[in-house]
């Protein structure tokens, strides 16, 4: 359960948005308005930052997040754009689209963030308020929707509220989103594009712009199927070792993942460990989750042995994570 603290209500002008910025950038939850629903927003740098927007949400598993930023400028330099990706957001932004494409080698956003993709889902919404707030912040913000999970989509920050007062730092006290809908999300990892949650933005304006059929994500399956989209169930960056849970013993050959103080037998003949959180911190543990499974599988172990992860709060996600990426694969 998330430590209790005061939220703060931040009123929508340049002296509210200078404090969410500040939030932001000091590592903070702050809820905003967008002309879809209000989004809850934390530094998408900043691992620590985004396990916090799992734990308020008592989101149950590590979907990707959306990223936004304030300008297309900004999303050049965090993903590479095809020419499908570019006529969209030329067309539709700032506005109610998602474009996923591929993240840039040097892409400061958390693994976190991304669950572990080599893809990005970007936009730039219209909202005032959201433009303000992302200018203030100076830098990407990662923001699902700004309610407990499994809970309805906020579209008034007495929404955000009800759900999430005394879990997060602020919420700018903004007007009813415009929409009420959350965003649409095309995927331009391939041609022709994929559809993979309708929203905001209609089909029929994305196709016309297109000049041809969007995609269903069924059509896409196979080597090149394209991740699925925040807010679906969660497509899942698996290392090419095997992975063993709740492992108390090293097996020669294998890669260690520690949690806390707890030891395992043999580490001394593993091929490489490391501790997601030596002190037992699960936001701590979630934001190295992803990082710590690329480098344990860079490693060329066979296999990676991860230590038992308690299943209460953000550990519950943990393991969910860690469950997905150790079950057996065709």
């Amino acid at each position: 359960m998330s430590e209790m603290k005061i939220t703060r209500h931040l009123a929508p002008d340049a002296s509210g948005f200078a404090s969410a910025g500040e939030f932001l950038r000091a590592g903070g939850l702050v809820a905003f308005p967008t002309e879809t629903v209000y989004g809850l927003g934390a530094d998408a740098t900043n691992g620590l930052a985004v396990a916090g927007i799992y734990a308020a949400k008592g989101r149950p598993s590590f979907n990707p997040l959306i990223v936004h930023v304030a300008a297309l400028e900004q999303a050049l330099t965090l993903a590479d754009f095809n020419a499908d990706a570019l006529r969209l957001a030329k067309a539709f932004w700032p506005g109610p689209l998602t474009i996923v494409v591929p993240r840039r080698a040097d892409c400061p956003v958390s693994e976190l963030a991304l669950a572990g993709l080599d893809s990005i889902a970007l936009r730039i919404p219209s909202a005032p308020e959201a433009l303000a707030l992302l200018k203030a912040a100076d830098r990407p913000i990662a923001a699902p929707s700004a309610n407990r999970s499994g809970r309805v989509s906020p579209t008034t920050p007495d929404h955000v509220l009800e759900d999430l007062d005394g879990l997060i730092d602020a919420v700018v006290m903004g007007p009813s989103a415009e929409i009420g809908v959350e965003s649409t999300i095309v995927s331009c990892l391939v041609h022709p594009p994929v559809m993979l949650r309708p929203g905001g933005l209609a089909r029929e304006a994305i196709e016309a712009k297109l000049g041809c059929r969007l995609a269903d994500p069924a059509v896409s399956e196979g080597d090149h199927a394209a991740p699925l989209a925040p807010g679906m169930l969660l497509s899942h960056y698996a290392p090419r070792a095997k992975v063993r849970l709740n492992v108390h013993t090293i097996e020669e050959g294998e890669a260690a993942l520690l949690f806390g103080s707890a030891s395992m037998t043999g580490t001394e003949r593993s091929v490489a460990t490391l501790n997601l959180s030596p002190s037992g911190d699960l936001a701590e543990a979630a934001a190295a989750l992803f990082g710590a499974l690329r480098t344990l599988d860079a490693s060329g172990a066979s296999s990676i042995a991860v230590a038992p992860i308690p299943a209460y709060g953000l550990g519950e996600a943990i393991n969910d994570r860690l469950h997905r990426a150790a079950a057996p694969r065709n």
